[in-house]
């Protein structure tokens, strides 16, 4: 890397899951979009058609009047073409394919266990740990034999466990989880305060939070709008339109198997006092299985909805048949901003600015003090040149703690099945999470971590 009138040139960022036909996009998009870093994308994918595809994607942005960010993309054959020499990581996979995914969301319905993503809480969230903690055991050593000081950025859920394993094998990495869920929230609460203080345009940035709890399950406890509280706000708005929540002006829950109302994140602000930081269909996950998920009759009534893995295999299909016009040339990448920051979290480490977001990170720093400093946790942190300083974020209400401390337990649990194929440790997760605890007796459980382990692994 070089610095030359205010900008970093020949940054080299080595992408793992390269082929990546969302993820990936989104990066090209916001690197194209930002002219004051430069450099090599060495992408890297087990799948190396769709790395190579992505390779002619980015290159073909690359040539663009409008892209002021320039970028070379190349794909790198090997992990150690990939990472030797790296400024940074990211990390971006989907661990094997939606056929196991499809294990992982849709067998524990066979005991009326309901999820909503399946991903990061609740037996899809251990199972999927299961088959990425080795993933993410190789790419810690080889971050620590080929790049020791790159940053390392991962995408890639379960969050909290991907980043836990980082650190577990490499104690120095210099790791961080970046999540969006925050960004979405900050947004809910730019929008209902337009309507309650008849104020217009106001920012997404400019709602300052204090973040706290772990990636899915994270908190408010303050939110402000230039010297404006917005709990008093946010509880009027909530006592008027609690039934039918809040809907964004160019969405629809019904309509999108990501859009929601709020209303989960509104009862949970009516029960806890804090505002529930992430999307409807992942706080669902992290409460006990009788309440938002009991069935998918409840699940409509709270207004968000179920994805299902068949929808995910749909959308596969079509980003493929893009995929394939983008490569060709008969579709270009729009240029828009995409709402994400690992961009500007890049340029603040090479300190070409200073940036304070949210981060999942451990807890070494004690910024929620009543959770150990093992756990990995999402709070604010400053980022600047070559360095991310973790803000102080207090302590997790008791009853929230109460909440949050099986799944912070079973990230150690699945952790240390997944490193010593201890399969008892897997069925003692399924039964301490919160979305299965009483919902079936110890023998079905048991049994149905069996049947997932062997079908999904």
């Amino acid at each position: 890397m070089k610095y030359l009138n205010d900008k970093a040139e020949d940054i080299q960022i080595a992408y793992i899951g390269g082929g990546s036909r969302g993820w990936a996009w989104t990066f090209m998009t916001d690197l194209a979009m930002e002219g004051a870093i430069s450099g090599t994308i060495r992408l890297y994918d087990i799948d190396r058609e769709a790395a190579k595809a992505n390779e002619m994607i980015g290159n073909r942005l690359r040539q663009r009047a409008d892209a002021a960010g320039k970028w070379d993309y190349r794909v790198a054959e090997t992990l150690e073409e990939a990472l030797t020499g790296a400024d940074f990581v990211v990390i971006s996979i989907l661990p094997k394919t939606f056929d196991e995914m499809e294990i992982d969301v849709h067998m524990p319905e066979r005991l009326g266990i309901y999820q909503s993503v399946g991903d990061t809480a609740g037996p899809g969230g251990i199972i999927r740990s299961m088959r990425t903690i080795p993933m993410f055991v190789e790419f810690a050593e080889a971050v620590r034999k080929y790049c020791a000081d790159a940053w390392v950025i991962n995408y890639t859920n379960p969050m909290s466990v991907c980043v836990r394993t980082l650190y577990h094998v490499f104690p120095q990495i210099k790791a961080f989880g970046c999540c969006h869920e925050v960004f979405g929230t900050q947004k809910v609460l730019a929008g209902i305060a337009e309507r309650e203080l008849g104020i217009e345009g106001i920012k997404r940035e400019d709602i300052h939070v204090n973040v706290l709890g772990i990636n899915h399950f994270t908190w408010f406890d303050y939110a402000s709008y230039k010297g404006i509280d917005l709990f008093p706000v946010y509880k009027n708005y909530i006592d008027s339109h609690f039934e039918e929540g809040y809907e964004e002006n160019d969405h629809n829950w019904a309509n999108s198997t990501f859009e929601c109302a709020h209303r989960v994140k509104m009862d949970l602000f009516r029960r806890y006092g804090l505002i529930a930081a992430a999307g409807d269909r992942h706080l669902a996950e992290f409460m006990p299985g009788d309440e938002y998920l009991k069935d998918p009759e409840t699940v409509k009534s709270w207004k968000f909805g179920l994805t299902t893995v068949a929808w995910r295999k749909n959308q596969l299909r079509e980003r493929l048949e893009q995929s394939r016009r983008l490569a060709a040339g008969e579709e270009e990448i729009g240029l828009q901003p995409t709402g994400e920051e690992g961009i500007l979290l890049i340029k603040a480490l090479c300190g070409l600015t200073r940036v304070v977001s949210n981060v999942n990170i451990p807890n070494a720093g004690c910024q929620i003090r009543n959770l150990p400093e093992t756990a990995v946790v999402e709070t604010n942190a400053v980022f600047e040149r070559n360095a991310i300083r973790p803000l102080i974020a207090g302590s997790l209400p008791e009853e929230i703690l109460r909440l949050t401390m099986p799944h912070v337990e079973n990230h150690e649990r699945v952790l240390k099945a997944a490193l010593t194929t201890d399969r008892e440790l897997v069925a003692e997760a399924f039964a301490n999470d919160p979305l299965v605890k009483g919902r079936a007796s110890e023998a079905d459980i048991r049994k149905l971590a069996e049947d997932m382990l062997a079908a999904a692994l």
